[in-house]
């Protein structure tokens, strides 16, 4: 049973807006249902959540995590993508033998998919009281927190809800990776290296993870240029409560800059994942729901992978 007591404390702990709630009972809730008539026997389901920048995709994958372990008594397992940037040192040598924008963490080619893979097999299969311990990123440092700090799972899993800006996403066909689509890609990137070789790596080693999922879900943005604007409102917030130790906030020019890194791709998204989304959630500028489609997608979803 999902209670009151449930709800509001989870608002509580995220500090969301008394908004948020009716969109959770109207949306999210008969969504978390759903996931028990999706899941195949006694088989973990693995599903995925994609959206950009601000979006909410962590808070709605913590979201059905709760809810499913308060309505089903689930064993949850929330795993983000960005876990599993590589370390300060592996992006360094990549950044010395591919490009140096590869240097900065975010774009596919910067997460170690082998580990990965093998974290979401592992959790998979663990069996009664088997424990496994989740990587975590520290991005203060920008490098892989110390292993003390890892997240411990203990099975058996009934749930892995795999989170990312980039999870499910497709590589793009080389023809349009001529063209840049910012300044950043024009100036830094005139040869196409670092896009070309993030696309191979999107083709390969993530797809090969991707096309696991049981069920994907894609909370869509009006359009990139409303997640820049909120990026750059959520950095004016942090810089208003942190106006004495400023240290680690980014002005407006490094934001847009910072969101370059992930704009080819976020926009690609925006026409290819709603062609393989079983959910999508359309968001207003205001980060309501103002649309959704469901039952189709799912309906057009292939049968579950064997477990």
């Amino acid at each position: 049973m999902f209670s009151d007591n449930v709800m509001s404390d989870f608002l509580s702990r995220h500090r969301l807006p008394r908004g948020f709630r009716d969109m959770a009972e109207h949306y999210y809730l008969p969504l978390a249902r759903q996931l028990i008539e999706i899941r195949k026997d006694d088989c973990p389901l693995l599903i995925g959540v994609n959206g950009a920048q601000g979006t909410g995709k962590s808070t709605l994958a913590d979201f059905l995590r709760v809810a499913t372990e308060s309505m089903f008594n689930w064993n949850v397992a929330v795993i983000s993508i960005d876990d599993f940037y590589l370390t300060s040192e592996e992006r360094k040598d990549l950044a010395g033998d591919v490009h140096p924008l590869f240097m900065t963490r975010g774009v596919p080619g910067t997460h170690d998919t082998e580990m990965l893979a093998i974290c979401l097999d592992r959790l998979q299969k663990l069996g009664s009281n088997e424990q496994l311990a989740i990587p975590r990123f520290d991005k203060a440092a920008d490098d892989r927190a110390d292993k003390s700090q890892w997240t411990p799972a203990v099975g058996p899993i009934d749930l892995v809800i795999l989170e990312g800006w980039c999870v499910g996403s497709e590589a793009q066909p080389d023809r349009e990776l001529e063209e840049p689509v910012n300044s950043l890609e024009r100036e830094d990137d005139p040869e196409g290296i670092w896009r070309k070789y993030a696309n191979d790596q999107l083709r390969s080693n993530y797809q090969q993870i991707f096309e696991q999922l049981d069920f994907l879900i894609y909370i869509n943005a009006p359009d990139f240029d409303s997640i820049l604007r909120w990026r750059l409102k959520q950095e004016r917030k942090l810089a208003e409560v942190s106006a004495s130790n400023s240290a680690g906030l980014m002005t407006d020019d490094q934001i847009v800059r910072f969101m370059q890194f992930y704009e080819r791709i976020t926009r690609a998204n925006q026409v290819t994942i709603p062609r393989r989304a079983n959910i999508i959630f359309d968001l207003d500028d205001t980060h309501s729901i103002i649309s959704t489609s469901h039952e189709e997608r799912y309906e057009k979803r292939p049968g579950l992978r064997e477990c």
